[in-house]
């Protein structure tokens, strides 16, 4: 037999030549692949999403700063500042994280003597707005900032900027219409959250126009960049592009008088306090308004002092209270003049005409005795108005009845407010109906005598001094009272009450007659005819020795015959009476009219 053929290896494998072409092309397919895919996505990143990826770049290299934009200047009507921009400065500090703040504010409370407060402060700001430098100190003085530039190295973070600070060149006198700006706080901002023109450490109006206009009022803010390196400290400044600058907002022109708000902010001096409205009648344009004591808007830009604010918030005399606007006060016999004219309109009362019972120093009604500060005898409508006569008027209350002296209240408007453009007005206090009693006081609690003590300006009877100059306005023109306007713009004016010629003329002829010879007469201005009514109501309140002190009122116009301005003037806690607050207003209007007083005026 043939021997066997020996076994090949396992270990050696032969390959066709057709398998090795298929292997080697089968690779470069792969790698061709791959190629592809590495090429494609280079492509996508490099150049279908290189802006994407150029900003995440610069925005790890770049820090956008806020630029703070001037808000708009406030003028008079005779273009004279009411409110301004000054340069002041603010101090932020860039950090990556809450807990490198912490460590850097550590660090600067220690060179600038920072509280804890500020300390706190600064890093709520952080918290609200990461992204943003957190202001460390928003209005710092100059001292201040020269500290800080001598100790810049240590804290590379640090931005010093000059930024546009509002400034009151009358702060106390102005502050009681302008308030002041403040730096927008957490509540604030989340009413504004779904607008990008608010901004957390943005200043915002916080009361009177700087609030009421803070539309108009408020600029566009612009932004500056800062080169940062890998540790978050700035390397350089880039400046701002032109079309991110600051853009600052329009001015905003009144209707005030700043001449006449100084002469209204001098008669109180350090020791009255009450408030006084000026108005044109036939516009409704504030000429002056003034609250005694005030307050410096300026101490209130930046952040209110501790101690200053603490000083006004313990201050007896409540210089923080608008006095003009939001104090409700008895209107004492100024209102006098409203129950007249509910009267002449409804035909139930002549000017000449007496009523039954004659003064003799008050009236029993019931079981009650109403008093009179005087006894008058038989007195006429004009009359009683000039001698303000409480007798007469108590009869002309019962006259008219509860009911009629309600609804006349109410459409001379004693239960609305004014509607002044300040968002700080109250709403004064007048009953709607009978029922207002019945709520108050239970059915069996109260008698139709309730209508006695509101015809003369008491009872439950509490306006705003500036209400009752709006009322005035209204006897000033033809019976149509115009809306307050602090800001200049369109004149609002209604028509509350109508009377004949004839009760026109007596009705004003008696109001002037109030200052020739009955209870104003030591506040005439020579050359002028003033026309107005005093008022004396009750407060309360006592002086070291027990006696009762009042809220003084006088509200009157000039020149009687063609009225050019209303002044309405309210003391409070005073032991005199509304002749001497007759004199206080008739410097203001014989400085408005630019004539001298028959007297000199001087307070008690």
């Amino acid at each position: 037999m043939p021997p066997e053929p020996i076994a090949q290896s396992r270990s050696h494998v032969s390959f066709h030549p057709n398998d090795m072409r298929r292997r080697s092309i089968g690779a470069m397919v792969m790698i061709a692949g791959m190629l592809l895919f590495l090429t494609g996505a280079f492509f996508r990143s490099q150049v279908v999403q290189h802006h994407k990826y150029a900003l995440q770049a610069e925005t790890n290299r770049l820090r956008e700063i806020p630029l703070p934009a001037p808000r708009g200047v406030i003028y008079d009507r005779n273009q004279k500042i009411i409110a301004d921009n000054v340069i002041g400065y603010s101090v932020s500090l860039l950090a990556p994280k809450e807990d490198s703040l912490r460590a850097a504010l550590t660090q600067l409370a220690a060179a600038v003597n920072m509280t804890p407060g500020q300390v706190e402060q600064a890093v709520r700001r952080f918290r609200r707005s990461p992204g943003r430098p957190a202001v460390i100190i928003p209005d710092a003085p100059f001292d201040v900032v020269s500290v800080l530039e001598e100790h810049r190295t240590q804290f590379p973070g640090l931005i010093i900027q000059s930024a546009p600070r509002r400034f009151y060149p009358d702060g106390e006198i102005v502050a009681p219409f302008v308030g002041y700006v403040g730096e927008i706080s957490e509540a604030e901002l989340a009413k504004v959250r779904d607008t990008s023109d608010y901004k957390a450490g943005q200043q915002i109006g916080k009361q009177g126009l700087e609030k009421e206009y803070e539309s108009v009022l408020h600029g566009q803010e612009g932004s500056q960049f800062v080169e940062i390196d890998a540790r978050g400290r700035i390397v350089r400044e880039t400046g701002a592009r032109p079309d991110l600058a600051p853009v600052g907002a329009p001015p905003l022109k009144t209707n005030i008088d700043m001449d006449l708000q100084r002469v209204a902010a001098s008669v109180f001096g350090d020791t009255l306090q009450g408030g006084v409205v000026a108005l044109d009648p036939k516009t409704g344009g504030v000429l002056a308004l003034y609250s005694a004591p005030s307050w410096d808007a300026n101490r209130f830009v930046g952040g209110i002092p501790a101690q200053y604010w603490d000083s006004l918030r313990s201050d007896p005399r409540r210089p923080l209270y608008n006095k003009a606007l939001q104090g409700e006060y008895p209107p004492g016999s100024t209102f006098k003049i409203a129950t007249a004219v509910t009267a002449l309109e409804l035909n139930a009362v002549r000017m000449d005409e007496h009523m039954p019972v004659t003064c003799t120093g008050g009236l029993q009604y019931g079981s009650r005795y109403f008093h009179c500060d005087g006894k008058h005898g038989s007195l006429s409508l004009a009359e009683a108005i000039a001698k303000s006569c409480n007798t007469y008027f108590y009869q002309l209350g019962i006259r008219l009845g509860l009911t009629r002296l309600l609804a006349g209240g109410i459409d001379l408007g004693f239960k609305d407010k004014a509607g002044i453009d300040l968002p700080e007005e109250r709403r004064p206090v007048w009953p709607e109906t009978a029922e207002y009693f019945n709520r108050r006081y239970g059915q069996s609690g109260w008698t139709s005598s309730v209508v006695l003590n509101l015809a003369i300006g008491q009872g439950e009877n509490a306006q705003t001094i500036l209400n009752m100059a709006r009322f005035y306005t209204a006897l000033a023109t033809d019976g149509t009272a115009a809306r307050p306007e602090v800001a200049q713009r369109a004149p609002d004016r209604k028509k509350i009450f109508s009377l004949t010629p004839e009760q026109f003329r007596g009705l004003r002829a008696a109001l002037a007659n109030v200052v020739e010879s009955g209870t104003a007469a030591r506040a005439q201005i020579k050359g002028v005819v003033l026309a107005g009514k005093t008022g004396t109501a009750q407060s309360r309140k006592y002086d070291k020795n027990g006696k009762e002190l009042n809220f003084s009122w006088f509200v009157g116009f000039a020149p009687a015959d063609d009225p050019k301005i209303v002044v309405a003037m309210m003391l409070e806690y005073v032991p005199f009476q509304g002749a001497t607050t007759a004199t206080l207003v008739s410097k203001i209007i014989e400085a408005y009219l630019h004539v001298k007083p028959v007297v000199d005026v001087v307070p008690y």
